[in-house]
């Protein structure tokens, strides 16, 4: 399980540490993509197909499942962690994530979430302004 909140800086290059508390857990090789609210997805690859076997079952013919298949294949990429435990992250998913300088590595369960800084900051304070509302409605979950 991942979880935890890291904070590393992206270089010039687009290598970005991954902390030394997930690498094992993602093992060497790992796979990276667009993920929501702005951010970037990464899972082991025993998750990725996991994920992949329930997004091929969806029907080709819901114009949302085409939709979200699409999108959040079409950035997937592998990652290898290098000696030093950095990954290089592909332009795109730079671009797509707005990662600058700083960016946030979150253990989110089963992935990891990687965020710009001000990104993930202005988010959290939107949240945690509704964290008790949104922790109400999680109730049906059993939470």
């Amino acid at each position: 399980m991942f979880m935890g909140e890291y904070h590393h800086n992206i270089d010039n290059k687009g290598r970005l540490i991954v902390p030394a508390k997930f690498r094992d857990s993602l093992g060497e090789m790992f796979v990276l993509t667009r993920g929501l609210d702005q951010c970037l997805f990464g899972y082991p690859i025993s998750e990725w197909k996991l994920i992949e076997e329930k997004l091929k079952s969806l029907p080709l013919t819901k114009k949302d499942a085409r939709a979200f298949t699409r999108f959040f294949f079409s950035g997937a990429t592998e990652c290898e962690l290098d000696k030093m435990g950095r990954i290089n992250i592909a332009a795109p998913l730079v671009h797509y994530a707005k990662l600058e300088k700083e960016c946030v590595v979150l253990g989110v369960s089963n992935r990891i979430e990687i965020w710009g800084k001000s990104i993930w900051e202005e988010y959290f304070d939107q949240s945690e302004e509704s964290f008790a509302e949104i922790a109400e409605n999680m109730i049906g979950f059993d939470i």
